[in-house]
């Protein structure tokens, strides 16, 4: 399923519904909550709804405010690893559960989802290796 066919499902508002259930998880959560400002989590909110009906549904909104996305600079002072990447994507899924987003739509957007915060990785950690 292709970023068109994701949009045609969902729309505008199933990717504004996920992005809020995503917000309502993450003050509470102890591993990535503590990187949102809580003073604008609203903002957040905003920049990633629009982020997400820019990438997915080519809406210009995101470029027109904050011009290209340039991720990994706007990423780069939260440390970023495994764990983090895997509780994004926990709390995505729990989120588009949450909405009702059918099962095919939230699987091709969790791969997305992965895509993007794995690329976002900013901690170097050695996978596979013992630990004495």
């Amino acid at each position: 399923m292709n970023e068109a066919e994701i949009f045609q499902q969902i729309g505008p508002q199933g990717i504004t519904d996920i992005c809020a259930a995503f917000y309502r998880k993450v003050p509470a959560d102890e591993i990535i909550g503590p990187m949102y400002p809580k003073d604008d989590l609203g903002g957040a909110e905003e920049r990633l709804r629009d982020f997400l009906l820019f990438r997915i549904g080519a809406d210009t909104t995101y470029l027109e405010k904050r011009g290209h996305p340039r991720l990994r600079m706007r990423h780069a002072s939260f440390e970023i690893n495994f764990r983090a990447r895997d509780r994004w994507v926990k709390i995505m899924d729990e989120a588009m559960n949450e909405v009702g987003i059918p099962n095919d739509t939230a699987a091709a957007l969790h791969t997305f989802f992965f895509q993007v915060a794995d690329f976002l990785r900013n901690v170097p950690e050695e996978e596979g290796r013992f630990k004495i």
